[in-house]
């Protein structure tokens, strides 16, 4: 925004001023060439003034010399005299060759004027009447140069003005749009802000109106977001909470079955459904802007012990390869459990018994950073025309819902979620961006400016 306002307003004043110039610089031009003219008439009618009476006499030829021998000198236009002979006093005119051209013999009918030859330049013809043998002529030639004397620095000072002006012009636009994109960047940051789960970020109103009537709406759209989730929140927790009571009659009704081991069995399953149920109200009521972190090697070799043994019962072969040390990722640890179980739960629903699987931790260096991989891999079908089920649909009878955790989970984290299927089965890899030691895990990117 910043540049393009410059490069705008760099354009308009521009184009405003070469408007405005160019007139200017052809005016500069004529003036300078009228003014050149001027005193050329001026010194030819004065030289033809004073040389008068002297050409009555033939003996005042001399007074003629002096006089225009006087008038000239470096630098000045050349001033000469054309007597009635063709004879020449002074700088001999290398215009006209010989001396006697049409312009003089107008000149001799009594004719004052200005000529411009082809060759350039201008002359300046005066008749001197009252010669003894004729009229003569005074000739004052003005060169290209003595014509436009002055014009080179007159357009150096119309152009440093112009300079001038458009540098000004950019330094406001400059702060102008220094302005704009402050307000716009900070504007950003509080959306960046509150896509990353910090409910109380709000944005100052600032800028030109339209700025601050975006931040105002902006931060009605926060408060408003604040209370849905909030309801949202204690809506969930409510609802988990009243499965209480049915789980506690479930308790009651296997404490009074008469096989204890089945007793014992159905207990431990009530027992887990509670912890389960403590989960979601505790998942619930968490604040969005905690920052979450998990162990990905260790969940991944947790809930690998925890499949295998109906694995076993099955016949199949499992393989878990995680890293010895902790693989860090900003990734709830319950989310990340579900998903783990939504994936081998897939594989042991839906491949025939005995297929064997593997669950693999990987870390490894991109130029977009640091990544952590979760596969699961194995060697049944595969997908059904190669390509994952979408939410709320399965091409096993499912209600296809198992892939689609998965993928929000990774997506969420700001990472990546990818099937495949190829000769050897089915592979599903979650990617998750590395989260640094003591550091917050990735924020959802947000708008830029």
């Amino acid at each position: 925004m910043r540049r393009s306002l410059l490069l705008l307003t760099a354009a308009t004043t521009a184009l405003v001023l070469t408007a405005l110039l160019v007139p200017l610089t052809l005016l500069t031009r004529t003036h300078a060439a009228d003014r050149a003219t001027s005193e050329a008439t001026a010194r030819a009618q004065w030289v033809a003034h004073a040389i008068g009476p002297a050409l009555a006499t033939a003996d005042e030829r001399e007074t003629a010399e002096q006089t225009v021998e006087s008038v000239n000198g470096k630098d000045l236009p050349a001033t000469s005299l054309i007597l009635a002979n063709n004879e020449v006093i002074g700088p001999h005119p290398q215009q006209h060759t010989p001396a006697v051209t049409d312009p003089i013999r107008l000149a001799r009918t009594g004719r004052a004027f200005t000529y411009e030859p082809e060759s350039g330049g201008r002359l300046v013809l005066v008749p001197v009447q009252g010669a003894e043998d004729g009229t003569a002529v005074v000739q004052v030639t003005l060169t290209e140069a003595q014509l436009y004397a002055g014009t080179l620095a007159s357009w150096l000072v119309l152009a440093g003005i112009g300079v001038g002006l458009v540098l000004l012009g950019l330094l406001l636009a400059d702060r102008l749009g220094a302005r704009l994109v402050g307000a716009t960047r900070r504007l950003a940051r509080t959306a960046d802000r509150l896509a990353a789960g910090d409910l109380t970020a709000r944005a100052t109103p600032e800028g030109p109106p339209e700025l601050r009537l975006i931040a105002g709406e902006l931060n009605r759209l926060a408060a408003r977001i604040d209370e849905l989730l909030t309801a949202e929140r204690e809506n969930a927790a409510d609802l988990a909470h009243r499965l209480r009571t049915p789980v506690a009659a479930l308790r009651l009704d296997a404490e009074t079955l008469r096989d204890t081991d089945e007793a014992r069995r159905i207990a431990a399953d009530v027992t887990a459904l509670e912890r389960s149920v403590d989960d979601v109200i505790r998942k619930a009521r968490r604040p969005l802007r905690e920052a979450p972190r998990a162990d990905l090697a260790a969940v991944a070799r947790e809930r690998a012990a925890f499949w295998e043994p109906l694995a076993e019962d099955q016949n199949r072969r499992t393989e878990t390869t995680t890293p010895p040390h902790e693989i860090p990722v900003p990734v709830p640890e319950d989310e990340l459990t579900a998903a783990l179980d939504a994936l081998i739960g897939n594989v042991l629903d839906h491949t025939p018994q005995g297929t064997p699987f593997s669950v693999t931790v990987t870390a490894r260096s991109t130029r977009d950073g640091n990544h952590a991989e979760l596969t699961i891999a194995d060697e049944g079908p595969g997908f059904p025309d190669t390509t994952s089920p979408d939410r709320g649909t399965s091409g096993a009878g499912s209600t296809g819902l198992g892939l689609d955790i998965a993928r929000r989970t990774a997506e969420e984290a700001n990472g990546a979620f990818e099937t495949r299927s190829t000769p050897e089965g089915a592979r599903v890899t979650l990617t998750f961006p590395l989260t640094p030691p003591g550091g917050k895990p990735s924020a959802p990117r947000g708008p830029t400016c």
